[in-house]
C-alpha cells in the first residue's frame, strides 16, 4: 500500500486543519505584507544604506548629462539588495529605458562584488573574452551591456547607477559616470 494514498486528511472543518490554515496564513501576511517590506532593515555590518538625497542627485546628474548631449535617458539607481532606490526617467524617455537602467544596475551590484568589476560595461567585455561569462548574461535581470557605475564606500559597492536609452551603452556610462562623480566624495563611510 502507498502511504501518502492512504494517509487521512483531517476532517474539513476540524480544529487541527483550521489552526494549521491560520497560522499558514498569518505567516504569509507577516512575510509579503507591504509594511514588513518598508520597514528599515538594521544596518549590519555587511549591509550600507545610500542616503536618498545622493543617489537622487546623482541620478538627476545622469539625465541631465545625457540631456546636454541630446540623448533622453531613463537613470535608476538600484542598492546593494538588488532593489531600486530611484528611478528618474527623464524627458521624452522611451519606456523600454526604464528596464535597460535597472537591469544594468542591477548587474553591477549584484555580481561585481563576486566578479570584481565595477561597471556593466566591464561584464560586456568579459562575455566576449570568457567562455563561461556568456551565461552570466542569461541570469535574470542582468543585462551585459555598458551603462551603469558602481558606488563605493570603503572600497566595496554599495550601489550603482544605470543609465539606458542612449545610441549606445558606452554614452550610458559616461552619463552614469557623471552621476557618480557629482556625488563621490560625500557618501557617508
Amino acid at each position: 500500500m502507498n502511504p501518502i494514498t492512504t494517509a487521512k486528511a483531517p476532517a474539513r472543518g476540524s480544529a487541527g486543519r483550521r489552526a494549521m490554515l491560520a497560522l499558514g496564513a498569518a505567516c504569509a501576511a507577516v512575510a509579503w505584507s507591504p509594511q514588513a517590506a518598508s520597514e528599515p532593515r538594521p544596518a549590519g555590518p555587511y549591509h550600507y544604506v545610500l542616503p536618498l538625497e545622493l543617489a537622487q542627485e546623482a541620478a538627476t546628474e545622469a539625465v541631465r548629462t545625457c540631456r546636454l548631449q541630446g540623448y533622453r535617458v531613463t537613470a535608476t539607481v538600484v542598492d546593494m539588495d538588488g532593489i531600486p532606490q530611484v528611478v528618474l526617467r527623464g524627458d521624452g524617455a522611451t519606456v523600454h529605458t526604464r528596464q535597460s537602467s535597472f537591469e544594468k544596475a542591477y548587474t553591477v551590484v549584484t555580481l561585481g562584488p563576486e566578479f570584481n568589476f565595477d561597471t556593466s560595461g566591464a561584464l560586456f567585455e568579459l562575455v566576449k573574452t570568457n567562455p563561461y561569462a556568456p551565461r552570466l548574461a542569461q541570469v535574470s535581470h542582468v543585462m551585459a551591456l555598458p551603462g551603469a557605475v558602481a558606488f563605493h564606500a570603503d572600497g566595496a559597492i554599495v550601489a550603482a547607477l544605470g543609465v539606458g536609452g542612449a545610441p549606445g551603452g558606452d554614452k550610458d556610462e559616461v552619463c552614469a559616470r557623471a552621476g557618480i562623480a557629482k556625488v563621490a566624495d560625500r557618501l557617508p563611510r
